[in-house]
């Protein structure tokens, strides 16, 4: 049983959503973000007694903050991941930070 937070997507050049940014969390503190397949990530919040969150950036305090519970869809082209079901800003976690810059 883990908890995961995600921080982050990376894209494909169609602008759909490959990659994820996990962080695992532990007793005190959370790990650095590893780069989860779309596939791994559903994996692994398949996997009986995993739970995931988005985590986002606040910059009026600043910090992370935990926000909506992450839960595994099932969709026209198959799984994926998504938040609140038809919430314009943090359905389908689109909102999330885009790493690609960052690393590939």
């Amino acid at each position: 049983m883990a908890l995961y937070r995600i921080s982050g997507v990376w894209r494909d050049s169609n602008n759909v959503i490959t990659h994820y940014a996990f962080h695992e969390v532990g007793k005190n503190s959370s790990s650095r973000a590893t780069k989860q397949s779309k596939e791994s990530a559903i994996k692994l919040l398949e996997t009986p007694g995993n739970k995931g969150n988005v985590w986002v950036w606040n910059y009026q305090i600043p910090g992370w903050q935990v926000r909506e519970v992450v839960e595994v869809a099932n969709g026209v082209n198959g799984k994926y991941l998504r938040t609140n079901r038809g919430n314009q800003l943090t359905d389908n976690l689109e909102h999330l930070i885009d790493y690609d810059w960052i690393s590939q």
